[in-house]
């Protein structure tokens, strides 16, 4: 039976570019394993959109002079850009500024609240005395107490990850003009997570196949104790509280509301669909699963405080897997659009075809471990992975086709090797399934791959350029047999090259249509001369 999967995809602040690690973080391996899904059968909906309440956001606009919106708006614009040029396929991309995010966070702020799991509390919060108004998280950086990273904000640490308040770092400052911040006491709602913590620790221990390092870091991050944290902030630019108690001038926070909004895009999918009630079948149907791909910065909000609001609401399915990735390496370093390291994403999609960028990032993403990658070592994937291996397969294998069309003979029948390596197809399918289903993304291309090679080596082992002018009916077999491979490969690559994957499979006529599996070449139809697929760089 199809399952219901929701695919939630980290949504991006609308402060910035992104780059090469964001992508590879969460954009495409979402892609991959929702384009998968689909392929198989399931009903997916794959949901994000544009953060538009993040504080990243309102140091930009105060760094530039303008109001937070001209920012949300210039940079939501963009990522719609790139979601169109790399071929992200969403069900749902939207904002946190519309009014249905606006409801469905206060509903659920109010719900959470009557369960018993929010409540006001003081708090000290960093002051900047010269601006006389309180600081968000991020307008404070300072030195982690943990690992001594000497930018580490005021909400977590992007080094060791460890979810901070500002108080706790060391020498704390202010971003708007460096000087030392101040602190002094206000009140605001908190989310009681230290009532949510045994509940939470249950649900972790129950959780099979998480990747080690979102699985140990959440379980020790719950067994040291959870504590309460504020829920709203002393802001201007935000959701506004139901039943304010505390007064004016204060805000649902980003950490509290962002994650709402994969709910929130889930339900507006729905409406749009024309189905308001169908994201039922992904929220409520204790069968369904969710997915949530993030980068390991993330994993703290992702794999326990929603999990835990989730818990403090009732009756919404708590996440299936939090696959998150490690980070993208330049020179030793966490990619970053704000600090300079690495290229902005236009950069490379100015340059690459998408398809090409896409499969570079796939085979080195970083799903275990932080993964360094270079502009060189893209390149060389691109030139003798995509150009030499694959290209040229399809190149050769659809040129020698088509030239010795008029000679081919269908009555030709398969020998032991050509049943071989078709079997080697079916094996490949299966394989490539269950490493995508366990979102072992990288492994499963490299298995695609390991095939197409499989094919070339029969290639040069069967010779049909040479069978062709002696035995055409066994030169026909060969090269029918290749195409079927071929056609199983362009298949398989579709979750991660979906465009040039379209193009070889278009060009070759089937008998059948398996969306996951093999096809029935037509014998003696004619191939669509497609050209080379892939350019080399120099």
């Amino acid at each position: 039976m199809p399952k219901n999967i929701l695919v939630s995809v980290a949504w991006p602040y609308a402060s910035g570019s992104r780059h090469l690690g964001h992508i590879g973080g969460a954009y495409l391996p979402a892609d991959i394993f929702a384009r998968y899904n689909r392929m198989i059968g399931n009903n997916v909906i794959m949901v994000s959109g544009s953060d538009v309440h993040g504080t990243p956001i309102t140091v930009r606009a105060d760094d530039e002079g303008v109001e937070p919106i001209e920012i949300v708006n210039r940079y939501h614009a963009e990522f719609l850009s790139y979601w169109e040029k790399l071929n992200i396929q969403w069900d749902n991309y939207t904002t946190t500024m519309t009014d249905n995010h606006k409801e469905v966070t206060q509903e659920m702020f109010l719900k959470i609240k009557e369960n018993g799991y929010i409540e006001k509390n003081k708090s000290i919060q960093a002051f900047d005395p010269k601006e006389n108004k309180f600081l968000p998280d991020r307008y404070v950086e300072g030195e982690c107490p943990k690992c001594n990273y000497l930018e580490a904000r005021g909400d977590q640490c992007d080094s060791c990850g460890i979810t901070l308040d500002p108080e706790e770092l060391i020498n704390p400052k202010s971003k708007i003009n460096g000087n030392p911040a101040e602190f002094k006491e206000t009140e605001h709602y908190f989310l009681k997570l230290s009532a949510l913590n045994d509940k939470l620790a249950d649900w972790l221990n129950t959780k099979k196949g998480w990747r080690p390092h979102v699985i140990n870091f959440s379980k020790s991050f719950v067994d040291e104790g959870l504590q309460d944290r504020a829920i709203t902030r002393d802001l201007d630019w935000g959701i506004e509280i139901p039943d304010n108690e505390l007064g004016d001038g204060k805000k649902i926070y980003v950490w509290f509301e962002a994650v709402i909004g994969y709910l929130s895009a889930s339900k507006e999918w729905a409406v749009n669909n024309g189905t308001p009630e169908a994201w039922k079948d992904f929220w409520l149907d204790e069968n369904a699963e969710s997915y949530y791909f993030v980068g390991k910065d993330n994993v703290p909000f992702h794999a326990i405080i929603w999990p835990a609001m989730l818990l403090a609401y009732g009756d919404l399915n708590l996440p299936t897997n939090v696959p998150a990735n490690q980070y993208i390496l330049i020179k030793g370093e966490k990619a970053s659009a704000s600090r300079g390291v690495g290229k902005t994403l236009n950069d490379y999609l100015d340059e690459w075809n998408p398809d090409s960028l896409r499969y570079s990032l796939a085979s080195i993403l970083p799903e275990q471990n932080d993964s360094e990658i270079s502009e060189d070592e893209m390149i060389r994937r691109n030139n003798e992975e995509l150009v030499a291996a694959w290209g040229n397969l399809v190149q050769r294998v659809f040129s020698q086709y088509i030239n010795n069309f008029d000679d081919l003979d269908t009555t030709f029948e398969y020998e032991k090797i050509d049943v071989d390596l078709i079997e080697g197809a079916k094996n490949c399918f299966k394989t490539t399934g269950e490493m995508i289903e366990k979102v072992e993304l990288k492994s499963s291309l490299q298995n695609v791959m390991a095939y197409v090679n499989s094919i070339n080596a029969y290639l040069n082992e069967t010779e049909p350029w040479k069978v062709i002018k002696e035995d055409k009916k066994r030169a026909s077999g060969i090269l029918h047999c290749a195409i079927t491979s071929i056609d199983a490969c362009a298949t398989m690559f579709t979750p991660f090259m979906p465009t040039t994957s379209k193009i070889v499979s278009d060009a070759i006529q089937k008998e059948d249509q398996n969306s996951w599996g093999i096809n029935e070449i037509k014998k003696g139809a004619p191939l669509k001369n497609i050209g080379h697929l892939f350019k080399k760089f120099d």
